[in-house]
């Protein structure tokens, strides 16, 4: 609030009815609508309470940044430890026409390309807490920024944040030489995928597609082009076809790789649990900066449902049906929609 030295005339500011914690938590405990008419509809009552308005404020004020997130969850990361994965996710926008920040991206979800938004994670785990720490929004027609541009923006921040992985995860969309050497220059080791036609040169006559080169089971050192010596390992998918995976640790075995890989996965379980459990793709916001700012906080909210999970023991869907489930008791013991006969 403005103080009482306030230039003459300038009428002083009332402090803000919500803050972001209202609406944090307000995301933990919706199941289906997260607006912010819903959010104001489910204010506790009291003698003035915030109506949407002060909701789609909130929306517009907070910090243009992510170092709200790295406050929170800087807690429960080991920097010396654990694993730092980075994937993207299309967050649907299918009937969005006249929305910031939404476009066209390949989703894994519908296997196709779709309207929606491209949200870039890091995350860090050591195979049971998924904690995230960064984000970004891959919108090349408004920045110019590709996608291999904020994942070396968010490796560098992770190095400022004084982490030190064990591994960096990627998938092959990420597997930019440039990339490769970033996590290099760090001192990081790394595991990724590589498509089927990376030229690597196995025997110093020639490089050749690496889908082409005989790969025996524990993985073999070859030279990829443009980076250097890595082990490259040939696996399987669920549907049959062939995925070749490569790091810069030469002496790693196929059972470390198939460990990473499964801890890997966890991002995957992240994604489906944000869109599930924090409301992060139903924001019924249209301007760049409220959308920012959902995605923000759907994020601090899942930060929240996962500390409670890893302390009590408790998924996030339960954490979730208990808040409904003690409405529903509440209701129960005092119904109001009752058969009253006529007189």
């Amino acid at each position: 609030m403005l103080s009482q030295a306030s230039p003459k005339g300038v009428m002083p500011m009332n402090p803000p009815k919500c803050d972001d914690l209202d609406y944090i938590h307000f995301l933990i405990a919706a199941q289906r609508v997260f607006t912010c008419t819903e959010a104001a509809r489910c204010s506790p009552k009291e003698k003035s309470p915030p109506a949407h308005d002060a909701f789609t404020r909130l929306l517009q004020r907070q910090p243009p940044d992510t170092a709200a997130l790295w406050q929170e969850a800087k807690a429960f990361v080991k920097l010396r430890k654990g694993l730092l994965i980075l994937d993207d996710t299309t967050l649907d926008k299918p009937y969005a026409r006249d929305m910031d920040l939404v476009s066209y991206h390949w989703s894994g979800k519908h296997q196709r390309v779709v309207r929606g938004i491209a949200l870039m994670t890091l995350l860090w785990t050591e195979g049971q807490a998924l904690i995230p720490c960064d984000f970004r929004v891959y919108d090349k027609p408004q920045d110019g920024k590709s996608k291999n541009d904020h994942f070396q923006t968010m490796l560098q921040k992770a190095k400022e944040r004084g982490f030190q992985p064990e591994y960096v995860l990627m998938d092959s969309w990420y597997a930019s030489l440039e990339n490769l050497k970033a996590i290099v220059s760090f001192g990081w080791r790394f595991l990724t995928r590589l498509k089927g036609n990376r030229l690597v040169n196995p025997e110093g006559k020639g490089n050749v597609p690496i889908r082409e080169v005989e790969i025996p089971g524990e993985g073999r050192v070859v030279h990829l082009r443009g980076f250097g010596f890595v082990r490259v390992f040939r696996t399987l998918s669920k549907d049959g076809e062939a995925e070749y995976w490569a790091t810069n640790h030469l002496g790693m075995s196929e059972e470390k790789r198939a460990e990473l890989e499964r801890q890997g996965w966890g991002i995957e379980v992240y994604h489906r649990g944000l869109k599930q459990c924090c409301g992060v793709e139903r924001a019924q916001v249209r301007k760049a900066v409220s959308i920012l700012r959902h995605l923000l906080l759907a994020l601090r909210a899942f930060l929240r449902l996962e500390v409670y999970r890893l302390r009590r023991g408790v998924s996030w869907y339960e954490a979730k049906a208990s808040i409904v489930r003690e409405a529903i008791r509440s209701y129960l013991a005092h119904p109001l929609h009752i058969l009253q006969p006529t007189a």
